[in-house]
């Protein structure tokens, strides 16, 4: 009796409408998870690209011009590769996580098995969990960037 209510939360099983509506969350899961992929691979070609750009730039023949000196422009170029590179990473982990919630969810359902399930819903969850943190991270990055230019402002009066 205990072994059939851990297996049907609180009673609850599957059903074709639940089944009906996950295997569409799956196939938009996948949709999403291969588009932010592919919108990773293109942060990281931008990030090279501008990133040589701007090193090409400041140390071409009006390098002087535009900047102070020819090392500014190389900083310059490493900085902008490495913050779009890291985004490009911190983007991919989400998009595996939800690629792996539509495969084992499609898996689950064609073959109805529990352990399957369960493990496409650890990925949603870890996705969820993943995004949440990162949120708070960045929050708290605008909230520290937006005290500091308030303090700088009335240090400035």
């Amino acid at each position: 009796m205990e072994q059939d209510q851990e297996n049907t939360l609180f009673g609850f099983g599957i059903d074709a409408t639940s089944r009906a509506h996950l295997s569409e969350a799956a196939k938009w899961a996948k949709f999403l998870a291969i588009f932010g992929f592919i919108m990773c691979g293109l942060l990281v070609i931008i990030g090279i690209f501008f990133g040589t750009f701007m090193s090409t730039f400041s140390s071409g023949p009006y390098g002087n011009e535009y900047s102070n000196s020819a090392v500014f422009g190389g900083s310059l170029a490493v900085v902008m590769i490495v913050v779009y590179v890291g985004i490009a990473v911190l983007y991919f982990f989400p998009c595996l996580f939800l690629l792996r919630f539509a495969n084992h969810m499609r898996n689950a359902l064609n073959t109805n098995e529990q352990l399957t399930l369960n493990s496409s819903f650890q990925n949603l969850k870890i996705m969820f969990r993943y995004v949440g943190i990162l949120t708070i991270v960045l929050i708290s990055f605008y909230a520290l960037a937006f005290l500091i230019g308030i303090m700088t402002a009335a240090s400035g009066m």
